[in-house]
This record gives structure tokens, sequence and C-alpha cells, in this order.
């Protein structure tokens, strides 16, 4: 994909999310105005229906979504969590040590690039947004059709934009001018949240996502907007 080969700054957003890893859930909360909890529990809806699922979450940064994973599901037997940023995984260490089932979740730094499991490991790879942050998002969906299962399901959940006309420009007025104020503000970090309405900006989605999973192998694709469509879920199927 031409956005991550020519987007050099990819290189090092695993720093800058570390940068910013003290207020990064605090300001998840305010931005979106609690939809993203909401979001993350729609995702954890849509693991496949069986006993014993072991999950593989990518960019997990401060295990939002396993910790949700867990809370909503007791059919999950192992649940496995990778990201570059080491002081976001050590931050999301804390959260699962405080939970009941803090013994099946585990928190490894690594590149979903390169992914250091055998083949047909996963019965479901989760991403919330963090595929458009990936050092090489071909090669890691390739990555990840190889660790799942057969039937197993890819679920991805990454922001968008909204299609309505009128919405979409109050919107991208409030994503390119009020967010990254508030982000900077707060964080002390004011490059990293001029990163995300970009990244954001300059990323697929809708059907153009689900073009791209169709290119690496994945059947029985849906996306389902949320929210006006300012972010959206994404499953894929390895057949």
């Amino acid at each position: 994909m031409d956005f991550i080969q020519k987007n050099s700054s990819r290189q090092n957003v695993g720093m800058m999310f570390d940068r910013i890893s003290r207020r990064y859930d605090f300001l998840n909360r305010l931005l979106s105005l609690r939809q993203d909890v909401r979001w993350r529990r729609r995702m954890s809806a849509l693991l496949p229906d069986k006993n014993n699922l072991d999950i593989l979450d990518l960019a997990a940064g401060t295990a939002d979504v396993l910790v949700m994973l867990s809370r909503q599901n007791d059919k999950i037997r192992l649940g496995v969590g990778m990201d570059m940023a080491t002081r976001m995984l050590a931050i999301g260490r804390r959260k699962i040590s405080r939970l009941k089932s803090a013994s099946i979740l585990k928190l490894l730094p690594g590149d979903a690039a390169h992914l250091p499991f055998h083949n047909d490991r996963f019965d479901a790879v989760t991403i919330a947004f963090g595929i458009r942050n990936f050092t090489d998002v071909d090669q890691a969906l390739d990555e990840i059709y190889t660790v799942l299962k057969a039937n197993g399901r890819l679920i991805v959940l990454e922001f968008s934009l909204p299609t309505n006309g009128a919405f979409k420009s109050f919107y991208l007025f409030y994503f390119r001018n009020i967010l990254p104020f508030i982000g900077s503000v707060i964080s002390g970090d004011p490059a990293a949240y001029r990163y995300l309405n970009r990244s954001v900006e300059a990323f697929p989605y809708g059907t153009a996502f689900c073009d791209l999973l169709k290119r690496h192998g994945f059947a029985d694709i849906t996306s389902h907007p949320l929210t006006f469509g300012i972010a959206t879920i994404y499953l894929g199927h390895k057949r």
C-alpha cells in the first residue's frame, strides 16, 4: 500500500505512543465521549461463538481490548496482546493484574508484520485503532491470515469518515482542529494528535478496506459503521 510505504513517520509510531501513554486512556474517553468503550464492547460481541477461544490482539496498547474481551466473554482460553510500545504494555499489565482472568491474558512486545506464532494458532485476531499504524499493513495481513485457524475471524475496529455531507464537514472541522488542540494540551505532545487525524484521513476505509482484506485472502467480509460512520468494525474470515 502506497500510504504505508510513503509514511516514514510510522517507524517512530511506537515511540510516539510511549510518549503519550500516561494520558492515552483518559484522552480516548474524553475525545470520543466514551464511545470507544461502546465500540470495543461491540467487538467483543463479534467473537466466534465457540468454547476455548484463543485470541490474539494486535496493537494491544494499554490492553483495553483484552480487558473488555475477558470481561464480556467467558469462553476465552487464552488472550495474547502484542504492541511495539512497551510503556503502553506496562500500563496494560497493571490493568490485567487486577482481573480475575489475569492468568489467561499475556502481553508481549512485537511487530504485527513478524508474528512469532505457529500457523493456525488463533481462533480470532482483533485490532482496535491500530492497523493504520502498522509498519507494513500488507505483510501484517498476510501474517494474520497465517496464524488464524481455518474459519478463524479477523475483527478490526478502526476510525473512518462519515458519509453524510453535513455531518462529515462538522466532524472534519472537529477532527482537524479541536481534537488535535485538546490532545496536544493534555498530552503535551502536539505531534501525536496531528498524526491521528492525518493518518485516519489517509487510510482506506469502507469498501476500500474490505477490498484490501479480500486481496489478502479473507472471505465473508463485512463492515459495520458505528456512530454515524466515525468508526467501523470490519470482519473477515480465513477459509
